[in-house]
């Protein structure tokens, strides 16, 4: 596998318009489900998933902030959408639209279920652009990605 900061292009893997990526995880993010297509797209096996904090996924270019409000709206809401940009196995990436929402058996909270959609390039060159801002802000790296 390379390592991240190669000077080589990072490839996009695009998430069929048709299908929804769906996982489950338990409450400290560890995942227990991964469907086909979340394989598929991330290049993972579902044994190298399942067990795994779902982090495995998270790309470098994300800002950390964008997942410190996800866990707090989850906490106060039970639920959380927006754009993430996610990390294949190969180094590679994938964008989508995640709706992130609380699984509760008898009133209480067992577990959490992530739908993910893709999304169109105006969204993606606009997310990419706000995440680059709000890493700049806090001091986090950013790297000059080109969208054409």
């Amino acid at each position: 596998m390379r390592d991240y900061n190669d000077s080589m292009f990072l490839i996009e893997t695009k998430v069929p318009e048709a299908e929804i990526i769906i996982s489950r995880t338990d409450l400290k993010g560890i995942i227990t489900y991964a469907n086909h297509i979340f394989c598929e797209i991330s290049g993972y096996d579902d044994h190298e998933l399942i067990g795994k904090p779902h982090s495995i996924v998270r790309h470098p270019d994300m800002p950390k902030a964008v997942f410190k409000e996800l866990w707090e709206s989850l906490e106060k809401t039970g639920k959380w959408e927006g754009y993430v940009k996610n990390l294949r196995k190969d180094n590679g990436y994938y964008w989508v639209y995640a709706s992130i929402s609380g699984v509760y058996k008898d009133g209480k909270l067992v577990e959490y279920k992530s739908l993910r959609r893709p999304i169109s390039f105006e969204e993606k060159v606009n997310a990419q652009i706000r995440y680059d801002k709000m890493k700049k802000e806090l001091g986090e790296p950013t790297r000059h990605i080109e969208y054409r």
